[in-house]
């Protein structure tokens, strides 16, 4: 065998083993990354067998980690985060600072330092943005108003880190570093150089250096890199147009460590952030989605490599310590917070299971903690096994979201819908978005018999509520986030703000007299939730529903749906249609939508009898 394939073999077994124990992962209908970080665990110092060179799997890692925060950068969205700031920001700093106050508290009992708890408690406030959106994803609900809401409180989160990630350094150096070891020679490197001065003199020293890093960025940044882009795009060589994203990624992350002494992290996700605002954001988030994916891949098997399995036998109450606070110490506080705000129960029921979980920034985190001598490798070592743990049982709390949410609306319902209230009674007690909705249209009056009712006004139910407003037909629209109601009150259409599963939101709306319901929502369970109550209030009344399957179609019209729209297959009609017209002038159009709707199967290839693909 030749000479020097260190780093061959490292990344060889690294992808390998990722990708057979990721395979296994998904095949077990778990997340991804577990399998990774399983793969790291064999291929690690502490197991039998091949060992992996662990120097090489760190630098690889750096690269996994800066291509991760440019990847969040270009995903950031103010736009979504304002969308439910009223919840999202404080919600999200509370729960951070809850569960950072519960991983010291522990800590400290368990012989820390305050300075090591904090930064411990820290990390496992944050939950995996990754993990999350796959959870979401799975369960149709990213689009839905629970879905934004965890999004949002997760961007919150990152921010939170991010900030984390720039100050860590300046901070670590007049810190009590009682971790039970020595500093590392890495954080006398990794701190800035104060001169022994005060903390207000570090931290002076580091605001100054992150405003001059914001400055170029936010100045010069915005200006370069999109004409650079722009240029390159003009060339029409895709290569080109992947190498420019990458090297602005990886050489802005390189430049602002070397000038203005910030982490890989931070001038990573600000790369991110300015090419999101380009033209070519969509094309960008493309072309670096493999190599992102791959480095990120090496970046959880590094994480894996510096987990020591022996520790579930030594320290196993610190595990199951670690593992309740991310699991119930976490989700008790976002919940309480989600329904201080007047949220409904499965609302912050799914908020809480989407925080029952850390990853990749609790590893950054532990890592640079180590780094600077503020944690050991045994604490690593505890946060490592609290992400392999919740990561392993998050899908099984996602589970548990529908059956409690629907067992707490029976014994505590929603207090701004009281469900001992009478049919379309008017809340005495109203939330600062009700409150806000009335002032914009006063009392309201009660919704003529034969009405529409719309639940969401997004993408596919303000066109409706925009189109029945202007056509003078009477429709009361249920809308849950506060921002969008306040709008829709404001510009004069007739919105009702709550809970479209809950009954006192939808006799606010009339349904009991109403002509036709249409469920706008993306959201699975809502539909089903809508449907079964609005028969409850009125057997007679029409459903029209939105789905995103053919089995969840079927199932909504066996539940009693006058009819379930299937998005993709209401595309194919609009889509046959443009094209037939242009070809045949004449085409039945009924008979077209009824075949298409029907959703007939690619047939069979010739000599078998198994249908290869559904339309």
């Amino acid at each position: 065998m030749p000479h020097d394939v260190d780093l061959l073999l490292t990344v060889a077994a690294g992808l390998g083993l990722a990708f057979a124990f990721g395979l296994a992962a998904a095949r077990f209908h778990l997340p991804t990354i577990l399998g990774y970080l399983l793969a790291g665990v064999v291929v690690g110092p502490f197991t039998p067998g091949f060992v992996a060179d662990g120097a090489l799997a760190s630098q690889l890692a750096e690269i996994g980690v800066i291509l991760l925060m440019f990847g969040v950068g270009l995903h950031f969205s103010l736009d979504d985060l304002m969308e439910v700031r009223r919840i999202a920001i404080p919600g999200a700093l509370a729960q951070i600072a809850a569960a950072t106050g519960l991983g010291a508290l522990v800590s400290v009992l368990w012989g820390w330092s305050w300075a090591s708890g904090i930064v411990f408690g820290l990390s496992l406030s944050v939950a995996s943005t990754v993990v999350l959106l796959r959870a979401l994803e799975d369960r149709g609900a990213l689009d839905s108003m629970d879905g934004r809401v965890a999004v949002g409180w997760l961007i919150v989160e990152d921010l939170v880190t991010v900030v984390t990630l720039v100050l860590l350094p300046a901070l670590a150096s007049s810190m009590d570093l009682g971790t039970g070891t020595a500093a590392s020679s890495a954080a006398a490197h990794a701190a800035p150089a104060a001169g022994g001065g005060s903390v207000l003199t570090i931290l002076g020293l580091t605001a100054i250096k992150l405003a001059g890093f914001l400055a170029v960025m936010l100045v010069g940044g915005r200006r370069v890199i999109p004409w650079l882009l722009r240029r390159v795009v003009n060339t029409g060589s895709r290569e080109l147009f992947t190498l420019a994203v990458l090297a602005v990624a990886l050489g802005l992350a390189v430049g602002a460590a070397m000038l203005f002494d910030v982490s890989f992290a931070l001038g990573a996700f600000f790369a991110g952030v300015i090419v999101s605002e380009s033209d070519f954001s969509h094309e960008a988030a493309n072309n670096a989605l493999p190599l992102q994916d791959a480095f990120a891949v090496l970046f959880f098997v590094s994480v894996g490599m510096l987990f020591d399995p022996s520790i579930l036998l030594r320290k196993p109450l610190e595990v199951i310590t670690v593992v309740l606070i991310i699991l119930i110490g976490k989700s008790v506080a976002a919940f309480a917070l989600v329904r201080l705000f007047g949220y409904t129960n499965h609302t912050a029921l799914t908020i809480s299971a989407s925080l029952a979980q850390i990853g990749e920034f609790s590893f950054i985190l532990a890592a640079l903690s180590v780094s600077l001598g503020l944690l050991s490798i045994e604490s690593q070592s505890l946060i490592v096994a609290g992400a392999l743990l919740s990561i392993t049982l998050n899908p099984f709390v996602f589970r548990a979201v529908d059956p409690m949410s629907r067992w707490l609306d029976e014994r505590y319902p929603t207090r701004h819908t009281d469900k001992t209230a009478p049919p379309n009674a008017v809340e005495p007690v109203l939330t600062a978005v009700q409150a806000a909705v009335r002032r914009h249209t006063g009392e309201m009056l009660a919704a003529p018999a034969g009405h529409v009712v719309i639940i969401g006004s997004g993408r596919v139910g303000f066109p409706v509520v925009r189109e029945l407003h202007a056509q003078n037909i009477p429709y009361r629209v249920i809308e849950a986030s506060g921002d969008i109601a306040e709008r829709l009150a404001a510009a004069g259409y007739h919105v009702v703000h709550g809970d479209a599963t809950t009954l006192p939101a939808l006799r606010e709306a009339g349904l009991a007299d109403a002509r036709l319901v249409l469920v706008a929502s993306p959201d699975a369970w809502q539909a089903r939730t809508v449907l079964a109550r609005a028969h409850q209030l009125n057997p007679g009344v029409e459903v029209l529903v939105r789905t995103h399957s053919d089995d969840e179609r079927q199932f909504l019209e066996d539940m009693g749906a006058a009819r379930a729209l299937f998005a993709e297959r209401e595309l194919a009609v609009s889509m046959t249609r443009e094209a037939l017209e242009r070809f045949l002038p004449s085409v039945d159009l009924p008979e077209l939508t009824k075949r298409i709707l029907r959703g007939e199967p690619i047939p069979p290839l010739p000599g078998t009898a198994e249908t290869r693909a559904a339309v």
